[in-house]
């Protein structure tokens, strides 16, 4: 051993100093900026990594009734258990039906399955050839965080005050959640501001411009495919349109994720946001994204503007009227698009607007032909995160007694998942094992659902059912 003072104190030093970065480091990547970038990259490597040994846009799911259909076999009935009824809220896809679903119908033509619903057209209004709705703060978003984002800057308009993090507290106490769903905005903007809120599927370009006409800008959900170097593939979002150009057939939007950096990746000044007119799109790209959620839009109002609203909305301001519109157009697109994965969206709307008019067998049938389309859309461009977002399938499957059909899509959706963090994935998947007697596992998943988003009121409700507490 060496004794030699001078080595000893090096020693002392060297160990001093590993000691002291360590603690510096430590604290600098405690701090919330630096950490939440840190856990972003740490995920994201995860992410590659996993989605690389299982490359998600490979998985396919088969209904019940397309697997029987192959061997040849009928399609069994489970016979269901009295289940807790699941909460009512403003999400189409949760909501309770005091009908029995009827037996399956065995034929998936659009012929038999569907009973054709009368086409209802808007009669013509005239307007201007272009409007720009100005006054909006532009914020970048947040990981995840457009839900939040562009709801804060849609609040703007009213001179809301607030931003996306104080939207975000609310509607994704849980970070990690990956999205906000219409309904959940909504009832943010009739719960705790002084504005109301409501949302529609089947909207179209001049829903849209009535809407603006009328001053009131209109939130979006749509698809969006990044260019980036991982080639992220297909995923939700949403934009805020504020106007629309005739001459130039172009819809003006406000969008949180474009403006985010520059090109170079330095932030944008917050002046120049202010000043920020908008992105352009054409009349015809946007309504393709917009398809893939079924035309969906919120509009946010102030409580004394409501009847300008729904005369601008016209035989969309009810829900009924609204799914019909949505249905028919999707059955209509199922026949005339030649696109197959724009083929895909337009059964998935069926089934989605179905689910709303509470049909759920006929939409248990429109859903099976949008998986069947599935495998045959281009693997590179496969929705694979669909039920990240549209939980349709969940709700058809389920009332039309095909409990296992909704076990198999959400265990497929949640392993397929760097981090299972869907609330709605296992708030269903619960209500089927409970519907086939499985209690224990019923809870489980409830309470898994409570951890990925606390305090999600359907999976409160049903825990306080099953007389647990959450």
């Amino acid at each position: 051993m060496d004794d030699n003072p001078t080595v000893q104190n090096k020693r002392r030093r060297i160990w001093l100093t590993i000691i002291t970065v360590v603690v510096l480091l430590t604290g600098v990547v405690s701090l919330p900026p630096v950490w939440s970038r840190v856990s972003y990259h740490s995920r994201e490597v995860y992410r590659t990594v996993k989605y690389w040994l299982r490359p998600p846009d490979l998985a396919v799911f088969v209904p019940s009734t397309l697997k029987d259909a192959k061997v040849g076999t009928p399609v069994s009935t489970v016979n269901s258990v009295n289940a807790p009824t699941p909460t009512r809220t403003s999400n189409p896809t949760i909501q309770p039906t005091t009908t029995q679903p009827a037996a399956l119908p065995t034929d998936l033509t659009p012929e038999t399955l569907f009973t054709p619903i009368p086409t209802l057209t808007l009669t013509p209004i005239s307007q201007p050839s272009s409007v720009l709705l100005k006054g909006i703060r532009l914020e970048r978003q947040l990981m995840n965080n457009c839900g939040p984002a562009t709801l804060s800057m849609y609040l703007s308009y009213y001179k809301w005050g607030k931003d996306q993090s104080d939207a975000g507290r609310v509607l994704k106490p849980n970070g990690k959640d990956v999205n906000v769903n219409p309904y959940e905005l909504v009832d943010f903007v009739n719960e705790r501001t002084a504005l109301h809120a409501l949302w529609r599927y089947g909207g179209d370009l001049q829903t849209l411009k009535t809407l603006l006409n009328a001053g009131f800008p209109v939130m979006i959900e749509k698809s969006f495919e990044p260019f980036t170097l991982r080639n992220e593939g297909w995923m939700g979002h949403y934009n805020l349109v504020v106007g629309y150009d005739d001459e130039k057939q172009i819809l003006t939007v406000q969008d949180s994720y474009l403006t985010i950096y520059t090109p170079w990746g330095a932030e944008i000044p917050q002046e120049l946001l202010d000043s920020f007119i908008g992105f352009d799109f054409s009349y015809s790209e946007l309504e393709q994204a917009w398809r893939s959620y079924n035309f969906a839009f919120i509009v946010v109002y102030p409580p004394e503007r409501e009847n300008d609203v729904l005369n601008a909305l016209g035989h969309l301001a009810t829900d009924e009227e609204a799914y019909q519109i949505a249905y028919d157009r999707a059955m209509r697109e199922t026949s005339t698009l030649t696109e197959v994965r724009d083929k895909f969206f337009a059964w998935f709307n069926a089934g989605t607007s179905l689910v709303g008019l509470q049909k759920y067998p006929d939409a248990a049938a429109a859903f099976d032909k949008a998986f069947g389309i599935y495998p045959d859309i281009e693997v590179k461009s496969r929705p694979y995160r669909i039920l990240w977002y549209e939980t349709g399938p969940y709700a058809a499957y389920y009332y039309a007694e095909r409990y296992q059909d909704v076990i198999t899509l959400a265990n497929q959706t949640l392993g397929l998942m760097a981090e299972p963090v869907l609330e709605e994935s296992y708030y269903w998947r619960a209500l089927s094992y409970y519907a086939l007697g499985d209690r224990t596992r019923a809870i489980a998943d409830l309470r898994t659902s409570l951890i990925y988003h606390p305090g999600f009121a359907p999976s409160k409700t049903m825990l306080e059912q099953l007389e647990k507490t959450p």
